[in-house]
């Protein structure tokens, strides 16, 4: 248990350019004075500059670009009412973008305000280009919609005096390197039309902000990370479920599961009447931490069911207003929700967060906790561990959680892969020129070149011009898939009841899948991917399902490597090829495999980036490691390596993969890879490569901390492992890890 000290506020006079109107609806919703980081932001903003805030959750970021934003859009405007000034704003979900609408409108102000986004009818977006003056909208109806339909949109366009990035914390990996362009494409197209805004990036959770905002704008930007706004004490727990009586695979031990305990928690909490929201990770596991405490809770009094609830993406928008509006009257004292609930939306009063195993980085984690105690409540937090080396390692290392910086956002927007689309798509949008060779990075003219050589781009003395007869924006998919989508249908009514991206569908939606959508879980009968269809039927089996892949791996180039005295760490491009070649059925919510059963799948290869290690046949000689014992004991620092990664580089265990071999082809020695799942790299890898010391001593303490004798998934067992999480050697590892970081 850590207890953070509350925090007195800091607050400062109202701006002297602000318009008086602005001020006073501020006012009347209860600001009388703002915060000094409010205004040290707005000043920057108002004067020009592109800013950066990052101050803490509920800390009033949006007052900092709201109040210069409004009073541009009052003082613009003409005679007759005419638009003189307008505001883009982007948040990552239609969700936090509604809320925004909200907070907006609530203030009475005469501004035009609306949202354009997939849920907006023909009329609302006509009349949005037509009048509107503070526009909400994402990155995908940026991307499909306003960018290559720029034309109709040049009055908005002509007058763009601010762009607003909220919560851009969250564009990290190949999406955030497609965000990253988009904003490119768009300082293109307002400068087409003589306008030249002010970019604001906010989050409450981001690292060196000023690097993540020139990273994603291409901007130089002012950072603001002093926070004035007030905050009542927290305390923060971290707490591990205990190793149970179930056997894993192999015999391994298992923790009982984060969720169950969560659900223990909540119950727990909502009798003794303390509002909470508990994050899980899963819609399903929404769902099934709800119910059970729904189910404890009538044990105890048969009105305190009513009194908990389950939030997640897949509701209708009018269902999630009414549990939002439930949460914060307090008519909901227990809410399970996944991380739609992570994000800026406006829920107050809360006094507890409990977190279902770690959520991936300390900028989710404290962004999820900063959901309790807004305002100057204290507050309590509990993170509960799930069973694998990530949780483990925080749970017995509080240090790397508290009072360490949140991490900076990882994403290469390098990569040709997330780069040439994108060039095609400005290309339709506007022929580009050599003048745009600075906007888009060092590797624009060498990506050009290609794709005029593949006869996508034509080059003529005016620039490269886009010659395809398609959208050039649907080839482009931001949220980075892998090579198109599979239909998933309900074989019994033909209905499609959803996508999802072909390279998942293998380890997700193969023939005897359990797949959750929308919190509902259904059984694949059939993955066809010729016609790139799913064939399902609804279904409760008292199992879920986990993918395993076999991966083979070669080196393609070598960027950067460096010697650990006689060892090797390495960093460069490779290629591999995986393919998915059985599952395991996992009974719920136990764990225990209950069987295997074989897959007949495709090889996928593709070219990205790893870092990867080498040990010589006499550092290992000196390491007191037997022969027969350095497969298995590089296989187990493989597996716990790519679960610490994550601590370290923004990323998800399945956003990486890895292979070892005692004695690979292209070295000759012992290597360990861990590499990048998305083709080109997503900056996961070189980023592990820069911090490899960290990381890989981190992998050994976890092995060394976990309880288990001879391995489990809180240490070197992996979920997706294609050999059954065998050979494995938890002591070898620790000899190996040893011998490996003595010289880093």
């Amino acid at each position: 248990m850590e207890h953070i000290p509350a925090r007195p506020a800091d607050t400062v006079a109202w701006p002297g350019w602000a318009d008086p109107v602005v001020v006073e609806a501020f006012r009347a919703r209860g600001v009388e004075a703002p915060w000094r980081h409010q205004v040290i932001a707005a000043d920057a903003a108002f004067s020009g500059a592109h800013v950066a805030i990052a101050t803490g959750t509920a800390s009033g970021k949006s007052l900092a670009y709201q109040l210069p934003a409004l009073t541009s859009i009052l003082a613009a405007r003409g005679d007759r009412g005419q638009r003189g000034a307008t505001v883009l704003y982007i948040a990552p979900t239609k969700a936090l973008a509604q809320d925004q609408l909200a907070r907006v409108s609530a203030l009475g102000l005469d501004v035009r305000v609306a949202t354009h986004d997939g849920d907006a009818s023909r009329e609302q977006r006509e009349w949005t280009r037509a009048f509107g003056e503070y526009v909400l909208t994402n990155p995908d109806m940026l991307h499909r919609s306003l960018l290559p339909g720029h034309t109709r949109w040049a009055s908005f366009f002509r007058s763009l005096a601010y762009v607003v990035v909220d919560e851009c914390h969250h564009y990290r990996g190949v999406f955030g390197a497609h965000v990253a362009h988009i904003l490119r494409r768009l300082r293109r197209i307002a400068t087409s039309y003589g306008a030249s805004p002010t970019f604001l990036l906010a989050s409450a959770t981001v690292a060196e902000p000023e690097v993540t905002g020139r990273r994603l704008t291409g901007l130089d930007v002012v950072p603001v990370t002093v926070d004035g706004s007030p905050r009542g004490e927290l305390s923060l727990g971290l707490w591990q479920p205990p190793l149970t009586a179930y056997a894993g695979e192999n015999g391994a031990p298992l923790r009982r599961a984060a969720s169950s305990e969560t659900a223990d928690l909540l119950t727990d909490l909502v009798v003794s009447g303390v509002r909470t929201l508990a994050f899980v990770r899963s819609r399903v596991g929404v769902e099934q931490v709800a119910l059970t405490a729904q189910q404890h809770l009538a044990e105890i009094d048969a009105s305190l069911p009513a009194r908990v609830a389950a939030y997640r993406g897949g509701y209708l928008p009018e269902e999630r207003r009414e549990l939002e509006e439930a949460i914060r009257s307090g008519e909901l004292w227990g809410v399970a929700a996944t991380n739609a609930l992570e994000l800026g939306i406006d829920v107050t009063g809360l006094d507890a967060v409990l977190i279902a195993g770690y959520p991936g980085t300390r900028a989710a984690l404290w962004q999820q906790v900063g959901r309790a105690g807004r305002g100057a409540q204290d507050a309590l937090g509990v993170l509960v561990a799930r069973d694998d080396p990530l949780d483990t390692y925080l749970v017995t290392h509080p240090e790397a959680l508290i009072g360490r910086p949140v991490e900076a956002t990882v994403f290469d927007p390098g990569n040709p892969y997330v780069l040439g689309p994108h060039l095609c798509a400005a290309a339709q949008e506007l022929p580009l020129t050599s003048a745009d060779f600075a906007l888009f990075g060092p590797t624009t003219e060498a990506v050009l070149g290609q794709l005029t050589a593949a006869g996508v781009l034509r080059h003529r003395a005016r620039g490269w011009f886009w010659t395809d007869h398609r959208r050039a924006a649907d080839l482009v998919d931001i949220r980075g898939t892998d090579g198109g989508n599979v239909q998933l249908i309900e074989g019994s009514s033909g209905r499609v009841v959803g996508t999802v991206d072909t390279g998942r569908a293998h380890s997700t939606a193969h023939t005897g899948a359990v797949y959750v959508h929308m919190g509902e879980t259904w059984l694949v009968d059939h993955l066809d991917l010729e016609d790139r269809v799913a064939t399902m039927e609804r279904a409760d089996p008292p199992y879920s399902t986990t993918a395993r892949e076999q991966t083979e791996i070669r080196i393609a180039a070598t960027r950067e490597s460096v010697d650990w005295g006689g060892c090797r760490l390495s960093w460069g491009d490779v290629d591999v090829s995986h393919q998915v070649v059985s599952f395991l059925k996992r009974r719920m919510p136990s764990g225990e495999i209950i069987g295997e059963e074989p897959l007949d799948l495709p090889v996928r290869t593709l070219r990205t980036s790893a870092v990867w290690w080498t040990v010589p046949p006499g550092v290992l000689d000196a390491s007191g490691l037997d022969l027969a014992d350095i497969p298995g004991s590089a296989h187990a620092a493989e597996h716990c390596s790519i679960g610490l990664l994550p601590l370290f580089a923004t990323c998800d265990r399945w956003d990486i993969g890895g292979v070892s071999t005692a004695a690979h082809p292209d070295t000759g020695q012992l290597t360990v890879f861990v590499y990048d799942g998305q083709p080109g790299g997503a900056g996961f890898a070189e980023r592990g490569y820069r911090s490899a010391r960290r990381w890989l001593t981190a992998t050994l303490e976890t092995i060394e901390a976990c309880e288990c004798d001879e391995g489990c998934p809180s240490c070197i067992q992996s979920p997706k492992c294609g050999n059954g999480n065998n050979p494995l050697d938890k002591r070898g590892a620790t000899l190996l890890l040893r011998a490996l970081l003595g010289s880093a």
